[in-house]
């Protein structure tokens, strides 16, 4: 573990993992395998992720879904001159929820897309919350618009603008003597995050934020609707849903899963960004190419 706080003030909870300053990173180079930086997609990924690709494997959560192009070229390029292999945008979303897009894309080519997020804490947009100026501790609630999921599931294929699909609630406790007309006005108009919703901001106590929203729930639903057959008559409907209890452990684990396929493509010589596009799917399992075919095929 590489922190930018003092190693000693951290207590991790499985014993015996060292803390070292991430001054001292370069130090471990040869020591590991691939680096997971776990920053906010605001301000830390873009800096973080193609600074330590230069000399190490890496595996991102950036997830300013317009921004990554820019990201991803600029990782890119810092790969390829470290010859590592840099994944970038993994997660649910950016990542399986991308994967669900794309397969069912190919599959049904005439058809819509439908992403919706929530009910659950953005962990990038509550980041983003956080660094607005006269905030001390923040929350971001999605919030999908039911009578919009609904319409789509029944098939319906309604043309959905960004703010009639999710609305956005955010709860903040304000520094002391902050301004909180400011603050909400540097939320609500905030590009990328909030200027494109209908978002409420609500200012609490941080004892309300403790008993209220020390929790990190989330889920989502990715739909694509299309149509089959020489008249397009027969309709289809792919639904994609998960339901989480802790986000945060959750988007752990689907890191962890690509952080070994990160590790398997560059012991084939590979260098370079990657997305989950990028990644064969039998890259992700510990089980050998056998046992994945008997038993998931």
């Amino acid at each position: 573990m590489f922190t930018r706080r003092a190693p000693e003030t951290l207590k991790l909870q499985t014993e015996g993992v060292p803390v070292y300053s991430v001054n001292d990173i370069l130090k471990y180079k040869n020591e590991i395998d691939v680096l997971m930086i776990c920053g906010g997609s605001a301000t830390d990924l873009p800096e973080m992720t193609k600074t330590y690709a230069k000399d190490f494997c890496v595996v991102d959560s950036f997830d300013t879904h317009a921004r990554i192009p820019e990201h991803f070229a600029n990782v890119d390029a810092a790969a390829k001159a470290g010859g590592t292999v840099a994944l970038i945008s993994c997660g649910w979303d950016p990542g399986m929820f991308s994967l669900a897009r794309l397969y069912a894309n190919c599959i049904l080519p005439n058809g819509q897309d439908y992403t919706f997020w929530g009910k659950g804490v953005s962990q990038g947009h509550s980041d983003a919350i956080r660094r607005v100026e006269g905030v001390k501790n923040g929350k971001q609630y999605t919030v999908p618009v039911q009578e919009a999921l609904e319409a789509v599931r029944n098939g319906e294929n309604p043309n959905l603008t960004t703010r009639q699909k999710h609305t956005r609630v955010c709860y903040v406790v304000p520094k002391p003597g902050a301004d909180l007309k400011k603050i909400e006005h540097d939320i609500k108009t905030m590009p990328n995050y909030f200027a494109d919703y209908d978002t409420t901001v609500y200012f609490i106590t941080e004892e309300e934020f403790a008993r209220d929203h020390s929790g990190m729930p989330h889920g989502g639903f990715v739909f694509r609707t299309g149509s089959t057959g020489a008249d397009g008559a027969n309709k289809h409907i792919i639904e994609y849903r998960i339901q989480l209890d802790s986000n945060p452990e959750f988007t752990a684990s689907v890191l962890m899963a690509f952080a070994r396929a990160v590790v398997r493509m560059k012991k084939e010589g590979m260098s370079g960004c990657k997305t989950v596009f990028d990644i064969p799917p039998a890259y992700l399992s510990p089980l050998s190419g056998d046992e994945i075919r008997a038993h998931m095929l």
